[in-house]
């Protein structure tokens, strides 16, 4: 066997959404800031993601937690997010995992009651607090990046559901949080389908027409994601984030989670110290606290912690044969979608 590049990862899931984190084969990424690296591997070479996230080394579901020497030294340790559509800044459930996997394992000493792991994002820096028992990590808490909404019931004109209301919010990246019921489905596992083709057919409407800039970081521009949200009747909500080609998140989604927090202050619906549960379409929960206002740029924001659990389901090995005729992958309509 002879390889040309090799990745090692632990294979860890979120409320049933994976996160693989890489805990070796990749020294670092070029850049003086996280979002430097960010903007390298979106703009400059998406090997790396390419070879990982696409066929025949992986398929559309889930993400790899790609671990880099931090920029900041308050950090541990900088976080970037590898996805099939590209590389993100932050995500709540990859976050957790890279942390379940840090403490776990060993790479960062566990200590019980309570481990701390302080990430550099391209959206700032992330505390993860996590609960410890017996080499477990039962809990992971983060201090999110501050969340805002940047534009109220925005609409977006379609040919098949009419005018749809949405909240153009950034909490980690940006999502246009949109209610279920404008496109006449709940969100159910028997509906996934259904609700990842039209969160992706708006996403990519509502992308065309809005640039979603941020106000103080670049790289963090453009619109991620649609989150369809309903509330639920005892003061939740029950969230489906939809991913580029066409899929569901498993987990509730801790930067949408973060985001849905921010449009609740936006709308008189939150103050700080409220705690709002967030279940996913298989009924997995965040819980996220309100810890206090702040500001972002020009834009009214909100300080957050999302809390959820992981587990470790696997270790792999993943390697690059040199005459592999397919280097960075490929990817097929049948399983990815147009």
């Amino acid at each position: 066997m002879r390889w040309s590049r090799t990745v090692q990862t632990v294979d860890v899931h979120c409320a049933g959404e994976i996160g693989r984190v890489i805990t070796g084969g990749v020294l670092n990424i070029p850049g003086a800031t996280m979002a430097e690296k960010l903007d390298h591997l979106n703009r400059v070479d998406d090997s790396l993601r390419r070879m990982l996230c696409s066929e025949p080394r992986s398929a559309p579901a889930g993400s790899f937690c790609l671990l880099v020497p931090a920029c900041d030294p308050a950090a541990d340790v900088g976080l970037i997010i590898l996805q099939p559509d590209q590389a993100h800044a932050m995500s709540g459930s990859n976050a957790m995992c890279a942390t379940t996997a840090l403490l776990e394992t060993g790479m960062i000493a566990m200590e019980e009651p309570v481990s701390t792991v302080t990430f550099d994002t391209a959206a700032g820096l992330v505390r993860a607090t996590a609960a410890c028992k017996d080499g477990k990590v039962v809990k992971v808490t983060l201090d999110m990046p501050p969340a805002f909404v940047a534009k109220q019931d925005a609409v977006i004109e379609t040919a098949e559901w009419g005018k749809v209301r949405y909240d153009l919010c950034f909490g980690g990246v940006f999502y246009a949080l949109v209610d279920v019921d404008q496109i006449g489905l709940t969100i159910a596992p028997e509906n996934a389908r259904h609700l990842a083709t039209v969160g992706v057919a708006l996403r990519n409407l509502i992308a065309a027409q809005e640039p979603a800039p941020h106000p103080t970081t670049p790289a963090l521009d453009g619109l991620a994601y649609v989150m369809f949200k309903s509330d639920e009747p005892d003061g939740g909500l029950r969230t489906c984030t939809t991913l580029r080609p066409g899929r569901a998140d498993r987990s509730p989604c801790g930067t949408g989670s973060n985001s849905n927090m921010a449009a609740r202050h936006a709308r008189g619906r939150a103050k700080p110290g409220d705690m709002v549960v967030s279940r996913s379409i298989i009924g997995g929960e965040f819980v996220t606290e309100f810890v206090e206002e702040t500001r972002i740029g020009p834009y009214a924001a909100t300080r957050n912690r999302v809390s959820g659990q992981c587990w470790i389901y696997g270790l792999s090995q993943i390697g690059l044969d040199p005459t592999d005729p397919f280097p960075q992958g490929f990817t097929l309509s049948d399983t990815w979608g147009g």
